[in-house]
């Protein structure tokens, strides 16, 4: 495999902010209320953004300097003379919205109104929250760094949730979020997004509690496989424990495997992987 490699300083910080976005990505974004001294609304999309801690709950997201200008964004300007904020999540059906807030009006101008969008007063906070958004959070500002002076560098605006906000269509039955409602979208590099919905969307299941195998345990043979793929063998190393041959040799015969070539077994197994059943796909390998 070739690599480009790049130092941060060999190209114009532009240029290597593009590096940067294009690779780190989907990134969630903050719509961020914030209020000034004089109780002017903003409204503006920020990408570098993520949750960092659930007690207590820690948002973080940063308005970078302007690279061309170094000047400051009037969100951070606002969350110096207020240290409050609503963080406000993007979903499908409001992101050219919410990319239209991004527009660098004059301070003061009011997003809300610019991009159509709907303020729900907060009960705990000054800013308003967005009616639209599937999910908003008021937070407090405990603290703000700089991470450099010059265009480009980073402001973490650090948050604490006090209360949180989620619209009753995106729950499932058990009163959960549910990835298959909230339709959130990201930023990738440029002016790209991406939909968490649909097929774009898959699981993994986390090992948590349970200690996978490894892929370091799983016999040469299936590793070297032509048709098992990487992700096909990182699954198989999340087995707690392999199946016995007695278990397999059962399995085969109650599915009429005993006379699979080996390729054959292989694609049978990657099918029961695709379809989420873990020990038929171990039993179909050994």
């Amino acid at each position: 495999m070739e690599f480009k490699t790049i130092a941060p300083g060999q190209l114009p910080t532009a240029e290597f902010h593009s590096f940067l976005l294009g690779a780190v990505s989907p990134r969630p974004i903050a719509f961020a209320s914030t209020i000034d001294a004089l109780g002017n609304v903003n409204l503006s999309p920020f990408s570098f953004f993520n949750v960092f801690g659930s007690n207590p709950p820690i948002m973080i997201f940063s308005p970078a300097r302007r690279v061309r200008d170094n000047t400051n964004k009037h969100t951070l300007e606002n969350v110096l003379e207020v240290k409050e904020v609503v963080i406000n999540i993007v979903d499908y059906n409001m992101v050219e919205q919410a990319s239209l807030a991004s527009c660098e009006y004059e301070k003061g101008v009011n997003e809300f109104v610019k991009a159509g969008f709907t303020p729900i007063a907060s009960v705990k906070i000054k800013p308003p929250r967005v009616a639209e958004s599937p999910a908003s959070f008021e937070c407090k500002v405990n603290q703000i760094i700089e991470t450099g002076s010059e265009g480009g560098a980073g402001n973490l605006i650090i948050c604490e949730v006090l209360l949180a906000h989620f619209r009753t269509d995106i729950l499932d039955e058990n009163g959960k979020i549910d990835p298959r409602k909230v339709d959130t979208v990201a930023r990738m590099g440029g002016d790209w997004y991406c939909r968490a919905s649909g097929a774009a969307m898959f699981e993994v299941p986390k090992p948590n509690t349970k200690r996978g195998i490894g892929y370091d345990q799983i016999p040469l043979q299936i590793r070297e496989s032509n048709i098992l793929t990487a992700n096909n063998l990182g699954r198989l190393g999340n087995i707690e424990a392999i199946p016995t041959f007695l278990e397999a040799e059962e399995f085969k015969k109650s599915k009429n495997l005993l006379l699979y070539s080996e390729p054959q077994m292989h694609e049978f197994a990657k099918q029961m992987l695709e379809q989420g059943h873990l020990k038929d796909a171990w039993m179909a390998l050994l």
